[in-house]
């Protein structure tokens, strides 16, 4: 194939450029913290990634228009659990606009307010370091405080607009 070829992403739209991102998996997190009043605010999210060892620093990508975002990294600490394999539901339901998002999940509160969900596979306690605007997303840059593996459990996978398990 010559590169020449190449669909331009500003031409081809926007199916053309997630079906490009679809063939990079990625897992899937909820991020979840108390919010204003005390009560538990939270989101699913397939952009959850490393940016150093040392220090432990990640990052995600949220849409600017996340009604979520504002409540969610105003906490002082945030909760990022890796969903595992069989927590599909979950993450539909934390997906959920206009919902009670935690209706019937089990969930333990860490440090200054972050929220871990039951059944993960892998728990990250976060403080918030920055966040960058960059297009149509916030690019929230978190300091890595605590981790937990559940070693045991396989991670929910995000491929091709599909959840897939590891096999």
């Amino acid at each position: 194939m010559n590169p020449a070829d190449l669909d331009d992403p500003a031409i081809a739209g926007s199916r053309a450029l997630r079906d490009a991102f679809g063939t990079f998996p990625s897992g899937v997190v909820v991020l979840a913290a108390l919010g204003p009043g005390g009560n538990p605010v939270g989101m699913a999210c397939s952009s959850f990634t490393s940016v150093s060892l040392d220090p432990p620093m990640a990052h995600v990508c949220v849409d600017a228009a996340s009604a979520t975002r504002l409540p969610l990294f105003s906490a002082a600490r945030i909760g990022v659990s890796v969903l595992a394999h069989d927590q599909l539901e979950l993450c539909r339901q934390m997906s959920r606009r206009g919902t009670d998002r935690f209706d019937g999940v089990t969930w333990t509160r860490g440090g200054d307010g972050a929220i871990l969900l039951a059944g993960a596979a892998s728990w990250f306690e976060c403080g918030r370091d920055r966040e960058v605007r960059l297009g149509d997303h916030f690019v929230e840059v978190l300091t890595i405080e605590g981790v937990r593996v559940f070693g045991e459990r396989e991670p929910l996978v995000f491929h091709a607009s599909e959840f897939r398990r590891l096999r």
